[in-house]
């Protein structure tokens, strides 16, 4: 009997040092399952906070928590409900939508995070702009426009080039470039149908019936990756986009690491990003922002409170750890989020990048080949296939997933940079047209793949 209640003062007591992590997430989010695997590895016991069905009773037997990432204070609630007598030492959000939830769940419970007014201001790009403006930080010109009725330009004072981009949608989703006129009431009429339609209905987001317009950027882009620390940022990586953003479309196709821009470049994109960090109020955790730098400085773009999207994370290594050994994105994240050793740790020394596959056009995605010749590419380190065959891809600025990844690491940015593009070279997708369908109310032909 001694011995049967010291075993069970033993387990308790390792219970209560069990460090416990809650990870909001999209119920097919790519990243979950890194952070499952890390959580297991550091003993950190891990809690999912997912959009998932409420009604069924956890299907896929991971205790996760369904909420609905569109009312967030109330996500926040059954959250706060759910873990009431918990101890958590920690929160982490991927993508924008859970962000919100997890800021207000972090307020409620007393945890490290950004303020929730931070957190929403950065879900709209009309909302950042005037943050980012106010606080003398570079902004081209921007206005909301109403989709409805028609907008008119002339009427409005719009100049030439300018960009249309819905107010909340990300990954360059829905975001045009306009040279004339004509093609600005082209754009906005692609707009408003992607806006109308059910799927972008269906995430119930806000202002779906507005967008804004902003005066073209020219110059380089860059991503960059970061992490604050009660205010403090350090930054992870500068990725350099090798291949122009220009337009009529914004798909994001490269991203290469360490970035070749000047060191004095590198500083100022740096200041900028604290800059735009402190202006919207972000202050703890993962941060993500994209930047134009052109011979008039650097202009923030977007700044998001979660590390880099998708599958893209697997292209960041840190360390050496003791041991001699490299850690991902992830750990990092997960041991800064419970203030445990080893979030310090630098990028590592060598070159490395990520190319997302474009959609060269939306169709059925019927079969890939060339995969092998592919990853015999010097350089390639993994190839991962993401869309899923005889399924329905879309293609910029409708679109906003992939049709895969490749993962390189090289001696220099252009080393790995060259490996991209010669596998993707060796890659061939084929993707049909798919049949157009007559409406059976208005008898009107939708959807052809373009």
């Amino acid at each position: 009997m001694v011995l049967y209640d010291r075993a069970r003062e033993n387990h308790k007591e390792m219970n209560a040092q069990t460090k416990r992590l809650l990870l909001f997430t999209a119920k097919l989010g790519y990243q979950t399952r890194s952070f499952e695997e890390v959580a297991r590895n550091l003993g950190v016991e891990l809690f999912y906070v997912t959009d998932r069905c409420h009604q069924l009773d956890d299907p896929w037997g991971d205790r996760a928590i369904p909420v609905h990432f569109e009312t967030p204070e109330a996500a926040a609630l059954a959250v706060m409900e759910k873990m009431s007598g918990e101890r958590v030492d920690g929160i982490l959000a991927l993508g924008d939508r859970p962000a919100v939830a997890a800021a207000y769940a972090a307020r409620g419970m007393g945890i490290s995070y950004n303020h929730p007014a931070a957190v929403e201001a950065c879900r709209s790009k009309l909302r950042m702009r005037e943050v980012f403006r106010d606080a003398g930080l570079s902004v081209p010109w921007f206005r909301k426009v109403a989709l409805h009725p028609q907008p008119e330009p002339a009427l409005l004072g719009i100049t030439y080039p300018c960009v249309l981009k819905p107010l909340s949608l990300s990954a360059s989703q829905g975001v045009v470039r306009a040279n004339n006129r004509e093609e600005f009431l082209a754009a906005a009429a692609r707009i408003r149908r992607l806006l109308e339609s059910a799927e972008i209905q269906a995430t119930r987001e806000s202002n779906l019936d507005q967008m804004i317009v902003e005066g073209y950027l020219p110059g380089r882009e860059v991503a960059v990756e970061g992490l604050l620390t009660d205010g403090v940022l350090r930054i992870l990586a500068i990725f350099d986009k090798p291949d122009p953003l220009e337009g009529p479309f914004f798909e994001e196709t490269i991203y290469v690491t360490p970035t070749r821009l000047p060191e004095s470049q590198q500083r100022a994109i740096e200041q900028c990003m604290q800059d735009a960090a402190r202006a919207i109020g972000l202050s703890h955790g993962p941060v993500h922002a994209e930047f134009r730098v052109n011979e008039n400085g650097v202009w923030p773009l977007e700044i998001a409170p979660r590390p880099i999207g998708g599958l893209c994370a697997r292209a960041l290594r840190f360390g050496p750890t003791a041991q001699g050994e490299y850690t991902s994105l992830e750990e990092l994240l997960l041991r800064h989020a419970q203030e445990m050793q080893g979030s310090e740790l630098l990028r590592e020394p060598a070159a490395s990048g990520v190319m997302m596959i474009p959609v060269p056009r939306g169709g059925i995605f019927e079969k890939v080949e060339g995969e092998a010749s592919a990853l015999a590419t010097p350089g390639i380190t993994e190839l991962m296939i993401t869309a899923r065959l005889h399924d329905y891809i879309a293609a910029w600025p409708e679109g906003s997933s992939y049709l895969g990844f490749l993962f390189a690491r090289g001696g220099t940015p252009a080393e790995v940079e060259w490996s991209f593009r010669q596998a993707h070279h060796k890659l061939k997708f084929t993707i049909t047209q798919r049949l157009p369908v007559e409406h059976p109310v208005t008898g009107r032909v939708q959807g052809t793949g373009d």
